[in-house]
């Protein structure tokens, strides 16, 4: 009989069938901590519900199959018709689809429906990241759109409705719509007000026509776009439907589909608008930015959450390949130094998943003092967060060795999504200069940051000498440009940190307020003091097959 040299040892269980939401204790715990009493049980069964989806082996082949199957621009019919349709494979729909019935798309009129969404799409993201993008850009056009009442009340219920429809046609007959934002141009990038598209009026009040180009338009099969282009007065709002009322295409060229680094699922697009295409004002002319940033700062937050998503998902599978494979006499998991990778993984994971709930509750909360708070923690939290994804997911695939580098494993297809959040909505400069422009112009930002933060203070003595240290930078705004990012990389750790000192477990927070905000911690992943309860915290991130 001949010998077989295929036998299968010490390979982890596929990491699938388990609940993403209850193996996630930031998340639950944050739920408990911001979701009203009454409601509570709702929400963690919706929650439950969505988690077992997404940690399903359905989710996981739509993931697979959505990211190798990119979507393909058809720009003419067989006759020759000019039709400019993007065409996505089955996975896609599915995936999209189920968020959009999940209520991915409609948190501003449930109570607590920031909070729950949010928690909700680090869930769903971490099935698959790419349709994201649509899923963000249908909830952040609410706000943008209420600076119209008219357009705001036609549809808003479509944008926050749980029907999906692929279809492009009149919005009038459907149950529920996508939206876009088409902002950027080649010569401007994130100056916006430098962008050239025209917007010229028509006879019918607040109805224009435009002419231009888009370097980036987001989402291009949505059924409208945000635009911004130059009015009579000024840069100005605009959405721009793709099918007119009466049933025609509007003229919506889409030049070509970018061919990107990840994110592959998704579609990003070049579009032309030639004179003829047709769109409304939101807001006044000259208030374009204005009106549009409502739209922005709700999608930085959700670059916040899908980065937290991409995290959660990385340290997520290296926890779980540790704890199943076996190397040098014991389990991965025991290894002391391993056991440092892991628990520095998951304090980045769980910091990130902190701050992002917290920032939704902001929302939810609605006052002035979460207004001012959101104004600054927003910008702070985006450039931090998402920067810190990429070489955590990276750190996350080397725990599986070549194990992680393979296409299966999932990991290269996160390490390619981990950039993402840090470009989209701004770079990392742009955010650190629209800190530093709240700094100046808003005083009541900085004093509704500093309260939330000083709320810890007392209960950790690296996290007070960071906060002193933090003031002694404030203190200071002259020529700080060039220091811009060194303020603002302090400030989110020391809000992280207050956060973590006010919510998490002790082991938590001592060892991220020992290593972030006290210094003992060397530049790379791994490199915890070996004195802290590093066990524990690896064991906190360890999830359990059980669905």
């Amino acid at each position: 009989m001949a010998a077989t040299t295929h036998t299968v040892t010490n390979q982890p269980p596929p990491l699938v069938g388990y609940d993403v939401f209850a193996n996630d204790p930031a998340l639950t715990e944050g739920i408990t901590r911001y979701i009203a009493a009454e409601r509570l049980d709702e929400v963690r069964e919706d929650l439950g519900t969505l988690g077992k989806a997404a940690g399903s082996a359905h989710a996981q082949h739509w993931a697979e199959q959505a990211d190798r199957h990119p979507p393909v621009l058809r720009t003419h019919d067989r006759f020759g018709h000019r039709i400019d349709e993007v065409e996505f494979h089955p996975a896609w729909h599915r995936l999209l689809g189920h968020a959009v019935t999940a209520g991915l798309t409609g948190a501003w009129s449930r109570p607590d429906g920031h909070v729950r969404r949010t928690a909700g799409f680090i869930v769903w993201t971490q099935a698959e990241a790419g349709h994201g993008c649509p899923v963000s850009m249908t909830h952040a056009a609410v706000p943008a759109l209420r600076a119209e009442p008219e357009l705001a009340a036609e549809w808003e219920p479509l944008l926050t409705s749980p029907v999906y429809e692929q279809e492009l046609r009149p919005v009038a007959e459907k149950g529920g719509a996508l939206a876009g934002m088409a902002m950027t141009e080649k010569q401007g990038g994130s100056d916006v007000r430098a962008n050239t598209t025209r917007a010229e009026p028509l006879a019918a009040p607040g109805e224009y026509v435009l002419t231009g180009h888009k370097w980036f338009c987001s989402a291009p099969m949505s059924d409208a776009f945000l635009v911004l282009a130059q009015a009579p007065g000024g840069l100005t709002c605009f959405l721009l439907p793709r099918v007119l009322p009466d049933g025609t295409r509007n003229a919506f060229r889409i030049q070509r589909l970018k061919d990107k680094l990840g994110n592959r699922s998704n579609a990003s697009a070049e579009v032309e608008f030639d004179g003829r295409s047709w769109a409304r004002r939101v807001g006044e002319e000259g208030r374009g930015v204005a009106t549009i940033i409502e739209m922005v700062a709700a999608t930085r937050l959700d670059c916040v959450s899908a980065s937290a998503a991409v995290m959660r998902q990385a340290v997520t599978q290296a926890v779980h390949h540790s704890a199943h494979r076996e190397a040098f006499g014991g389990r991965l998991i025991d290894k002391p130094l391993m056991r440092n990778v892991l628990a520095d993984l998951a304090l980045e994971s769980e910091a990130a998943t902190t701050l992002a709930l917290r920032l939704a509750a902001a929302y939810d909360g609605g006052t002035e003092r979460d207004r001012h708070f959101l104004r600054l923690a927003v910008p702070a939290a985006k450039y931090w967060v998402t920067k810190r994804c990429t070489p955590m997911v990276a750190e996350a695939l080397e725990c599986l060795g070549g194990n992680g580098y393979v296409e299966e494993s999932g990991l290269p297809r996160l390490l390619r999504e981990a950039p993402l959040n840090s470009i989209w909505e701004g770079a990392g400069n742009v955010q650190a200069l629209d800190v530093l422009r709240a700094l100046r112009r808003e005083p009541e930002a900085l004093n509704a940051f500093l309260t939330e933060v000083g709320s810890a203070r007392g209960a950790d003595h690296r996290l007070d000498r960071a906060i002193t240290g933090m003031l002694t930078e404030l203190a200071d705004l002259e020529g700080i440009e060039a220091r811009a990012r060194r303020l603002v990389e302090r400030m989110a750790l020391v809000l992280q940190g207050s956060l973590l000192v006010r919510h998490a477990p002790s082991e938590v927070a001592d060892a991220f307020c020992a290593s972030r905000l006290g210094g003992d911690a060397g530049a790379a992943f791994g490199t915890l003091p070996h004195t802290l309860d590093l066990a524990a915290v690896v064991e906190r991130a360890r999830p359990v097959i059980d669905c």
